[in-house]
């Protein structure tokens, strides 16, 4: 099986806190993976230093097998560090990519917080993120010579519309969508970048329970359509357990466990990060 995303020892660490600790992870080719862990656990951090928003303390990330980040703490954080493997990529360079350099790899994200082009219509929104993959310049577009290839990047866009059941919105603005919807037109705005790997941050938060099985069925959907290998993180365990193949729980940082949804649900550890311990003496 292909390896899609390779965390190696993800470690992020804010002043003196560590909000993710030696994380390692890998998500496989056609997988859908979830990410969980009580609030406050690091799973939105963790996303941040893949998708390139945070510069990782220490730990390399690697995408189709090529490392993309790598870090070990220098500065003043060599001396204030408080993981692990300080010294393990000390002798290698450090990489680092900003997050559109990481989406042209073909890596694209939603937030947690829906974050459309609020101005746009539906038909701009997708139509925008599409354009991150022309091929024209100024010289082209000044004198029309990328018309095909922009009357092909509309074309997409209509198909991708279509695809992602906003056929019928076209030229509503962004946010006078349901918010369903909303859900539905940032996914898509992701997939016309046309990525190999998903990263869904909470995509359920907010709806109700309809909402969110509509949900699960949109994600099967664009898993199969477009082919995806997808990572998640999500707080509704109902989603989570039917829709994952494989689980990574994290909690103040570390992973606790990782498996099957099956093995997860019983794992005494899952347990006691959500329900708490025993209180009784």
């Amino acid at each position: 099986m292909k390896n899609v995303l390779h965390v190696e020892n993800l470690t992020m660490q804010f002043g003196g806190v560590v909000a993710v600790n030696n994380l390692c992870m890998d998500v496989n080719e056609g997988e859908i993976v979830a990410l969980i862990g009580p609030n406050g656990a690091g799973k939105t951090t963790a996303f941040n230093a893949i998708t390139g928003v945070y510069e990782p303390t220490n730990g390399v990330i690697s995408f189709m097998g090529e490392p993309y980040v790598r870090n070990t703490p220098h500065g003043k954080m060599k001396s204030t560090y408080a993981g692990i493997n300080a010294e393990t990529y000390a002798s290698q360079p450090k990489m680092t990519k900003t997050p559109d350099e990481i989406t042209k790899l073909g890596m694209a994200r939603t937030f947690q917080n829906i974050r459309l082009f609020k101005s746009m219509t539906v038909f701009e929104n997708v139509l925008t993120a599409m354009h991150m993959r022309k091929k024209s310049n100024l010289f082209t577009a000044t004198f029309m010579i990328n018309y095909k290839e922009e009357a092909e990047q509309r074309r997409k866009t209509e198909e991708l519309r279509k695809l992602v059941d906003l056929y019928d919105v076209k030229d509503e603005l962004a946010t006078s969508l349901p918010y369903g919807k909303q859900r539905h037109l940032e996914i898509a705005r992701a997939l016309a970048t046309e990525p190999k790997l998903l990263l869904l941050d909470e995509p359920a938060a907010g709806m109700n329970p309809q909402e969110t099985a509509e949900l699960t069925a949109f994600i099967h959907k664009i898993r199969k359509e477009f082919d995806l290998t997808i990572l998640l993180i999500e707080h509704h365990m109902n989603l989570v357990m039917d829709i994952s193949d494989r689980i990574y729980v994290i909690n103040f940082g570390s992973e606790i466990a990782n498996g099957t949804p099956a093995e997860i649900q019983s794992n005494p550890a899952v347990i006691e990060a959500y329900l708490g311990g025993d209180n009784d003496e």
